[in-house]
């Protein structure tokens, strides 16, 4: 829910997460009580590490964080290819 509340406090970064995900400002509301949407907004961030940084510094967290966050969620298991 951090993270929804730093990309919606981007002016430039939140037209660029409704245009990637096709979201619109109702569905980013209702999405907030939905771990898929969550773990999509996570995704999103994840793309680009000055995101990371940014987020992160803004919140006080340490950078590993998201991800963490982000494997706790549906889909975020680690994939193991062997």
């Amino acid at each position: 829910m951090q993270a929804v509340g730093w990309i919606v406090a981007q002016e430039d970064l939140l037209p660029v997460f409704l245009g990637a995900t096709g979201a619109n400002e109702a569905d980013l509301r209702a999405g907030l009580a939905d771990p898929d949407f969550l773990a999509a907004v996570l995704d999103f961030l994840l793309m680009d590490d000055a995101w990371v940084t940014g987020f992160c510094d803004a919140a006080g967290l340490g950078y590993d964080r998201p991800m963490q966050a982000r494997a706790a969620l549906p889909g975020g298991q680690a994939v193991h290819w062997t």
